[in-house]
């Protein structure tokens, strides 16, 4: 298996977000779950794109090593014009959410399949077969039919192929299936999870977290490998005015090297721990 290029944790520190093959990417779940308890992380979130897929597998191997997993998922959302990332943090029923899920990956397929179609028709050859093959049952997406393309011959790594077909605005680029983020923080908040806002980055201000606040929004991703120590300290600031839950994590998915090492966030266990009350003080709410 692929290991973490370093055990960059601090004893009791978490990731609250991470992927695998369930989605994009690049190891298994039991695989990912051995890399963080290399890395020496205490609790992980599992938060692969419209998939829950992935939490069996990483929960039985999480119980060999005694390390906790999250159940999580990242759905994208529109606000306006604007993508939303949306961590649904601590699921617990799974059910209804799984009906939604269901239909996203059939979306992604389709959208998929027009991205292949582009290609072709201006002339960089790919099969879908071969995207598919690399999602091997995964949610598919764009990284997918980048690593189709790189394998192929016809880009030398992901980030030409973003950059020249695949990314926003480029020749063979095909828009999401839309989800309105009031709808996106209903459905987690419907499978008893919480809602944060993954990876806001320099669209973290006050003037666009309020209406998403109103809307119910618990939390946000105050540390990402894509916030400098600037936005950091923005999204704390507007989380505390807010009273919105902490969270963040290394968005892994399995490439060792780079900012994106398993525990670079050093995300304290605290930030779990408030989590966790809020969480079962609505539960218990819902029983009452």
């Amino acid at each position: 298996m692929t290991s973490p290029s370093a055990a960059t944790a601090q004893p009791g520190e978490v990731d609250l977000h991470m992927h695998s093959t369930a989605s994009d990417g690049a190891l298994p779940p039991a695989e990912v779950v051995a890399a963080a308890h290399a890395a020496g992380v205490a609790a992980i979130a599992l938060t692969d794109h419209d998939t829950l897929d992935g939490l069996p597998e990483a929960t039985r191997a999480a119980g060999a090593v005694g390390i906790r997993v999250v159940p999580g998922v990242e759905l994208s959302a529109h606000d306006g014009a604007r993508e939303i990332h949306v961590l649904a943090l601590h699921v617990v029923n799974p059910g209804p959410l799984e009906l939604r899920l269901a239909s996203f990956r059939g979306a992604r397929e389709v959208r998929a399949q027009l991205i292949v179609d582009r290609l072709n028709r201006i002339g960089v050859p790919v099969e879908f077969d071969s995207v598919m093959t690399e999602a091997a049952g995964g949610a598919v997406g764009r990284p997918h039919i980048a690593r189709a393309l790189i394998k192929g011959g016809k880009v030398r790594d992901s980030r030409e192929a973003f950059d020249r077909y695949l990314g926003a605005g480029k020749a063979a680029f095909v828009e999401k299936e839309r989800l309105e983020i009031r709808e996106a923080i209903a459905i987690v908040h419907a499978a008893g999870a919480i809602a944060i806002w993954a990876h806001p980055g320099t669209d973290g201000r006050r003037d666009r977290l309020e209406p998403l606040v109103a809307m119910g929004l618990d939390g946000v991703e105050v540390r990402h490998p894509s916030h400098n120590t600037e936005d950091a300290q923005r999204l704390a600031a507007l989380a505390d005015y807010f009273g919105l839950l902490y969270s963040g994590g290394s968005d892994w998915h399995g490439v060792p090297g780079g900012m994106r090492n398993i525990g670079s966030m050093h995300i304290p266990t605290s930030w779990l721990d408030r989590q966790d009350e809020v969480v079962a003080r609505r539960r218990a709410a819902e029983v009452a």
